[in-house]
């Protein structure tokens, strides 16, 4: 592990962000949704996306794009938006009451898509940026969330996602993947989401990593502790943070495409149609239960339609499930619903698909 300093937050100066700040990251996050719309037409090869744009009373918009019914995807959204105005929804003043008093400005990309194919899994992504007075900052991430997983595939979506990382800093894949294990957490189920990626939030030129400064981290958890012992990142600047995001952008299309298109043919029936449905029900909780992005955009008045296209077209719920022993379903919850070393797995001697 990287040796950085440790000093207090309150040692340290938040720098400003430029004055194009706003336009830069606004045009980039529509350009980002541009490129993630045409790759995934391509790999869906028969549905394209619909457009609808929407503008909100308090100030702001944005664009909702929409997939229905294609060859591959059953159902998926790409959407961009920016919001401003002068009061803070109360989420924000919990976690940053330093921001009470000034007016905001939010922007970001978000996209969730539900495949048709049971062995293709469902991918969430959500890269933003905010402002309001002094404080800025960027967050986002991205998981993915399998049925009938294959090593090979979760290997290749982290390994993907460090390289990302891995060009800006070689302890921002190791903590922000223990942040997404411990973000997407379904707390009353007492599992994962799916196998995690990386998540971050609150980044800004004050470099911190401290669990503090993670809402939902608590100290004694894998990824406080070693936050604790990477200690906050120093000298980094608005544009290096703005790169960050650039590049984990990017990494989308060459991490989950090839899965997708590895698996669409993919025979299956209705057993694995099934449980497909009964574990979207697990994204549905996550989603109207703990995402903070749904309970933002909510808090300001954004787009329901736009807010809840994350949730999947079809689900089902079936009163005390539990899977059959040795079955492929089981191997999803022994293995897959367990935080891994993803990068290191081939090294392990665990099972290989």
């Amino acid at each position: 592990m990287t040796a950085f300093s440790t000093s207090d937050k309150t040692e340290t100066t938040q720098a400003l962000p430029p004055q194009d700040s706003r336009e830069r990251v606004s045009q980039w996050m529509k350009s980002f949704q541009d490129q993630v719309c045409k790759g995934l037409e391509a790999v869906d090869g028969e549905a394209t996306f619909r457009e609808d744009s929407w503008t909100r009373p308090e100030g702001g918009g944005g664009r909702s794009r929409v997939m229905r019914e294609g060859r591959v995807f059953e159902q998926g959204g790409v959407n961009f938006s920016e919001v401003w105005g002068k009061d803070l929804p109360p989420s924000i003043l919990v976690q940053r009451p330093e921001a009470k008093g000034h007016s905001f400005y939010a922007t970001g990309t978000s996209m969730v898509l539900h495949p048709r194919n049971p062995y293709i899994p469902t991918v969430h992504l959500n890269y933003r940026y905010f402002e309001a007075g002094p404080v800025w900052w960027f967050g986002g991430g991205i998981d993915l969330t399998p049925y009938y997983p294959f090593e090979e595939d979760v290997i290749h979506f982290h390994q993907t996602l460090k390289q990302a990382c891995d060009q800006h800093h070689s302890e921002y894949y190791p903590t922000f993947k223990l942040w997404c294990d411990e973000y997407f957490y379904l707390k009353h189920r007492n599992e994962t989401r799916g196998v995690g990626g990386i998540f971050f939030d609150y980044q800004d030129t004050q470099g911190v990593l401290y669990p503090i400064f993670y809402p939902g981290s608590q100290m004694d958890t894998p990824a406080a502790q070693y936050s604790q012992q990477v200690g906050a990142v120093q000298g980094r600047t608005w544009e290096d943070l703005f790169a960050f995001i650039q590049s984990c952008g990017n990494a989308f299309l060459p991490a989950y495409t090839p899965i997708a298109e590895k698996r669409k043919n993919t025979e299956y029936g209705d057993r694995e149609r099934q449980f497909q449905l009964y574990r979207r029900g697990r994204y549905v909780e996550f989603n109207l239960v703990y995402d903070r992005g749904t309970i933002f955009g909510l808090q300001t008045n954004g787009r329901t339609e736009s807010i809840l296209m994350s949730l999947p077209p079809m689900v089902r719920w079936e009163y005390g499930y539990e899977p059959e022993a040795g079955s492929p379903e089981a191997r999803l919850y022994d293995i897959f619903l367990k935080p891994q070393d993803w990068i290191n797995w081939s090294q392990n001697g665990a099972h290989s698909a």
